[in-house]
């Protein structure tokens, strides 16, 4: 008899997805049903008791449809959140990255042929850097490995700060960390595994480069990668030899970088880059792969605000904090074009975006020498930036 009143209420699938009526459309068709069954004069208004007793259903059905809703969002990666997002890429063979540690490549010299074993190496503050189960020292007397801050979360060291061995082991004599650590990072988010999600089904694909880059993507404590492929006859101008092929890989173990490179790569191909690594093949000969870990570029900023009524130094810290988000997530390679930075300068109607204006932004890649010239990034380096090295000007008039 209601029928077609009850259809209104009810969630619905088309060919544009699924749709549902809000909570004062389902309110009111209740209304629609109870005034036809009792009668125009029955008061059935929220100070009512009936009108309570009707708002009260009418929560339960919009309850329903949304989570009726969640559930059909939660079967596309695109539109999956939390847990039913980390069921869903199960598919393709991925999780969602949990809490990761700093990771470093130290260099080891010592005498050829020792064997270091559960071994630890310090920095300067005194967080402990764990090596691998067991380390070869190679016949020229040094070898380079990856170590795992003991801590989890963002723990950084600067280049040539990790130079205390822990461990003792005879033959061993030094060990120091040429470039930064990679820092380590929170549970991963719902964009950043739906953009790896994107990446993983390239696994399979006909490119054999976009497969090697997806594979990459996919390994443990890898944050930024960026992918090289020089086909021409001659060196191009990155200074990638011809016929080869560089990867920028930031974070990741060096060693399972190198043997991912080795399995996924097009047979015959060189690699290319700084950092080297000696791995074995299905028929047990060594291969030596090359590739290439990102030089950090620090970059400052400059902004200068004209406060409005409300202003306070906590959205002073915001706006560091979204410049210095919005520079970290940039790719490997990237510049910085000074122009995009007031997009996080205005801090893009959050919470205090009313209470400034900006009037410009400058950068550079010291504090001495910002301007508002866009900022050149190599191929193989890649931006980073602290809210420390954001000032903030206010001009007052």
């Amino acid at each position: 008899m209601y029928e077609n009143i009850i259809n209104t209420m009810l969630p619905a699938i088309n060919k544009n997805g699924i749709n549902a009526p809000d909570y004062q459309t389902i309110l009111n068709g209740w209304k629609t049903i109870f005034r036809d069954i009792y009668g125009e004069d029955i008061y059935i208004e929220s100070d009512s008791k009936d009108g309570v007793f009707l708002s009260l259903i009418a929560y339960v059905v919009h309850g329903c449809n949304n989570a009726i809703i969640a559930s059909y969002n939660s079967f596309s990666p695109a539109t999956a959140v939390g847990e039913g997002l980390s069921r869903n890429v199960k598919i393709n063979g991925i999780t969602r990255k949990s809490p990761s540690n700093s990771t470093v490549d130290v260099l080891i010299t010592g005498r050829a042929g020792t064997i270091i074993r559960n071994a630890s190496v310090r920095d300067d503050i005194g967080n402990t850097w764990s090596l691998p189960d067991e380390v070869t020292i190679d016949m020229h007397g040094q070898v380079i490995v990856t170590a795992m801050c003991q801590k989890t979360g963002a723990i950084g060291a600067l280049p040539h700060t990790i130079t205390q061995i822990a461990t003792p082991t005879l033959g061993w004599q030094t060990v120091t960390n040429p470039a930064a650590a990679t820092l380590g990072r929170g549970v991963e988010t719902d964009a950043e595994l739906r953009i790896r999600q994107a990446v993983s089904v390239a696994l399979p694909s006909k490119t054999i480069m976009d497969g090697l880059i997806g594979a990459i993507a996919n390994l443990h404590g890898v944050s930024r990668y960026q992918g090289y492929d020089n086909d021409m006859d001659e060196t191009d101008e990155n200074g990638i030899p011809a016929h080869n092929i560089a990867l920028v890989i930031d974070g990741g173990d060096s060693k399972e970088i190198a043997q991912t490179i080795l399995i996924k790569k097009t047979p015959g191909i060189p690699t290319f880059g700084t950092t080297s690594e000696i791995v074995t093949d299905n028929s047990g000969n060594k291969k030596t792969i090359n590739f290439y870990r990102p030089t950090l570029v620090p970059i400052y900023v400059e902004i200068q605000i004209k406060p409005f009524v409300g202003y306070t130094s906590d959205i002073g810290n915001n706006i560091r904090t979204e410049i210095s988000n919005y520079i970290n997530s940039l790719y490997i390679g990237d510049g910085i074009y000074v122009t995009r930075l007031f997009v996080p300068a205005n801090l893009c109607n959050k919470n205090g975006s009313q209470t400034y204006e900006v009037l410009f932004v400058v950068a550079g890649k010291s504090a001495s020498t910002i301007g508002a010239a866009n900022i050149n990034i190599a191929f193989n380096e890649a931006p980073t930036c602290s809210p420390e090295n954001i000032k903030i000007v206010t001009v007052l008039e």
